[in-house]
C-alpha cells in the first residue's frame, strides 16, 4: 500500500509530505476541496512518480525542477519484488520511487535511491497502483488484464495450472518435430553429396593412423635401395675371397691346434679370437637380414604414395585432418542412415506433437467451460452492483470468444473481454467505449468490488467516481468504496459529501491566490475539520448551522 507522498514544486504544489495509515485506519482515504483547488494535481503527481508521461509544464512556475517520491509497503509475495530481483536493484519491504523533471525538459528516475528507467517506474507502478476513471489503457480498462482477472475471480488456478503444463509439453513436442524436420530437410538436399562421400570415404576405409604408418614406411623405401648398397658392400668384405670371417677362422683354427701344446701362453689370444669370431658371425647374419629387409620394391612405394595423395586430398576435400577422416566417415554413414530411416522418426515425432496438441485442447476446453460458468457469476455480481450506482439500465457482459490458433498461448484458447451496454437493446461494447466521466468510473467501481481480491495492486485511487450523482447513489457509492477498502487501500477525489463522511481518513486540498502566484496544499483534517468540510461541501461557501447538523448525521450515520 502508499505509505508515502513527497512533492516538490509540481504545478501549483510548493512543498508537500503526505503520510497515508498502515492498515484498517487506512483504507479509505477522501480527497475534497473546493473547485478549482487542485484536487488532480496530487493524483497527476502520484501518476509522475508510477511512470506517467510528464512535460515541462509540470514544475512549478518559477522553480528549476519539480519532484515527486512515492513509498510503498510490499507484502512479502507482491510482483514488484521479482521485478526488483531481475533488474538487480535494492530491495526492502519498503519501495520508494522517485522521478525528477527539469524545466529544461530532463528527467531523472530512482528505484529506492537507484537510478532506474521511467520504463521500469511504469513496470513497477502498474503493480502497486490502480487509477481508475483517466481515460488511459490502464488496469481494468486494459484488456489484457481481463482473462486474469477472470481467472482469478472464478478461482481457476489449478485449470491454468493444467493448461499451462500441457501448453509447454506441446510446444517441446512440436520444438522436437520441427528440429527433426530441419535435419532430415537438410540431409535430403545434400543426399547426393552425402550418399558420394559416404562412397568415397568406404572405398579408402581410412585408419586414424594411417598418415603416420604410411609416411614412416614411405620413408624406409625410398631410403631402401642406399641402404641395400651398403649393407651388401659390408657383407662383401666380410664374406668374400679373405675376408674378415674368412680370416678369423682361419686364424681361430690355427691357433686351436697349438692351444694344448703352449702351456696357457695361447690361452688368451685364442679366447680373443673365439670371441671375434663369434661376434663377426652375427654381425654377418645381421646385415644378411637387414640386406633381405631392405630389398627395394618400386610399386610398394608407389601405392603408398597414391594412399597418401587419395588420402590428403580428401581430407582437403572436406576441410579436416587425414586422421579427423576415419570419424568423419562414420558421422556421414550415421546420417546417411538417419536419413534412411529418418522418416519413420519423423512420423513418430508427429504423432507425438498431435497427442499433445490434443492434450492441450482437451485442458484448454475444460478452461473454456469452467470460465464460462465464472463469467456467468462475475456478470450477476457486477449486475448486481450497478443498480445502486445509478447504471440500473446497464448490462454487463463478460465476452468470451474462441482464438485463433496462432493466438493461442499458455492462458489458454479463449479472449476474454469485460464489454457493457448502457441502453436497453445497444449491444455490449468495451467498457471505455461506451463510458465516460464519473459513469466510466462507477462502472470500474461495481467491477473492482467484485474483483477486490484479484490483482498485484494494493492501491486503488478513484477519480471522479461521484461525478453527476448525490443522495442515494453517492452514499451507496460511498459504501462500495468502504466495503473495497477492506481489502485494498481505496483514495478517492470526491466531491460528495457521503462519500467524505464514510472515509476513513480526510484531506482537505486548498488553493491559495494572490496578485502573483497561486499555490495548493493540503491539510489532514481531525474530526472538527472534517465536520466543516463536509458542512462546506453540503452547503456552499457558508456554511450554514443546518449543514453543520447535516454534517454530524452524515458522519453519525458512517460510524
Amino acid at each position: 500500500m502508499l505509505l508515502s507522498l513527497s512533492i516538490r514544486d509540481f504545478v501549483l504544489i510548493e512543498k508537500l509530505d503526505l503520510t497515508f495509515a498502515r492498515g484498517p485506519d487506512g483504507g479509505l482515504g477522501a480527497l475534497t476541496g473546493e473547485t478549482g483547488a487542485g484536487k488532480s494535481i496530487l493524483i497527476d503527481a502520484l501518476g509522475l512518480a508510477l511512470g506517467a508521461r510528464a512535460d515541462t509544464t509540470a514544475v512549478r512556475r518559477g522553480s528549476n525542477q519539480a519532484s515527486v517520491a512515492a513509498s510503498f509497503d510490499l507484502a512479502k509475495d507482491h510482483a514488484a519484488h521479482a521485478i526488483l530481483a531481475e533488474q538487480g536493484l535494492d530491495d526492502d519491504d519498503v519501495l520508494t520511487l522517485r522521478r525528477m523533471i527539469g524545466a529544461d525538459g530532463r528527467g531523472r528516475a530512482f528505484v529506492n535511491d537507484q537510478p532506474a528507467s521511467v520504463a521500469l517506474l511504469r513496470r513497477l507502478g502498474d503493480t502497486l497502483v490502480e487509477i481508475q476513471g483517466q481515460m488511459e489503457q490502464h488496469g481494468l480498462l486494459n484488456v489484457a488484464t481481463h482473462r486474469a482477472s477472470l481467472d482469478a475471480f472464478a478461482g481457476l488456478e489449478k485449470q491454468a495450472s493444467s493448461v499451462r503444463a500441457e501448453w509447454q509439453a506441446w510446444r517441446e513436442a512440436e520444438r522436437l518435430r520441427a528440429d527433426a524436420e530441419a535435419v532430415a530437410a537438410a540431409a535430403r538436399r545434400d543426399e547426393d553429396f552425402l550418399r558420394h562421400a559416404v562412397k568415397e570415404l568406404e572405398a579408402l576405409a581410412p585408419q586414424p593412423d594411417d598418415e603416420e604408418k604410411l609416411s614412416a614406411e614411405r620413408q624406409m623405401l625410398r631410403a631402401g635401395s642406399a641402404l641395400g648398397e651398403a649393407v651388401t658392400q659390408a657383407l662383401g668384405v666380410l664374406e668374400e675371397g679373405s675376408g674378415a670371417v674368412a680370416a678369423l677362422r682361419a686364424a681361430h683354427r690355427l691357433v686351436e691346434r697349438s692351444v694344448d701344446k703352449a702351456s696357457g701362453r695361447l690361452d688368451a689370444s685364442f679366447a680373443a679370437l673365439d670371441r671375434a669370431l663369434s661376434e663377426a658371425t652375427e654381425a654377418q647374419a645381421q646385415l644378411e637380414a637387414a640386406r633381405d629387409a631392405l630389398e627395394f620394391d618400386p610399386s610398394r612405394l608407389e601405392k603408398i604414395e597414391e594412399r597418401l595423395f587419395a588420402l590428403r586430398g580428401l581430407a582437403r576435400k572436406h576441410g579436416v585432418t587425414v586422421p579427423d577422416l576415419a570419424p568423419l566417415a562414420e558421422k556421414m554413414a550415421a546420417q546417411l542412415a538417419a536419413l534412411d530411416d529418418g522418416e519413420a522418426g519423423l512420423r513418430k515425432l508427429s504423432a507425438a506433437a498431435k497427442t499433445a496438441r490434443a492434450a492441450y485442447v482437451a485442458a484448454a476446453g475444460a478452461q473454456a467451460a469452467a470460465r464460462r460458468k465464472g463469467a456467468a457469476r462475475l456478470d450477476r455480481a457486477v449486475s448486481a452492483e450497478l443498480g445502486p450506482l445509478k447504471l440500473e439500465k446497464a448490462r454487463f457482459v463478460t465476452e468470451l470468444a474462441p482464438l485463433p490458433e496462432l493466438e493461442w498461448s499458455e492462458a489458454g484458447t479463449d479472449r476474454v473481454q469485460f464489454t457493457v451496454a448502457t441502453n436497453p437493446g445497444a449491444p455490449p461494447a468495451p467498457i471505455a467505449k461506451i463510458a465516460s466521466g464519473g459513469e466510466l468510473s462507477r462502472f470500474l467501481l461495481a467491477l473492482k468490488v467484485c474483483l477486490a481480491k484479484v490483482g498485484d495492486a494494493a492501491t486503488i485511487v478513484f477519480d471522479e467516481v461521484d461525478s453527476g450523482i448525490g443522495g442515494a447513489t453517492a452514499a451507496a457509492v460511498g459504501e462500495r468504496l468502504k466495503r473495497l477498502a477492506k481489502e485494498v487501500q481505496v483514495l478517492v477525489v470526491t466531491h460528495s459529501p457521503q462519500v467524505a463522511a464514510i472515509a476513513d481518513r480526510h484531506w482537505l486540498i486548498r488553493k491559495t491566490t494572490t496578485r502573483n502566484a497561486a499555490s495548493t496544499d493540503v491539510l489532514s483534517l481531525d474530526a472538527n475539520g472534517r465536520r466543516e468540510e463536509i458542512a462546506r461541501m453540503l452547503s456552499g461557501a457558508e456554511v450554514t448551522a443546518e449543514a453543520r447538523a447535516a454534517a454530524d448525521r452524515l458522519l453519525a450515520t458512517a460510524e
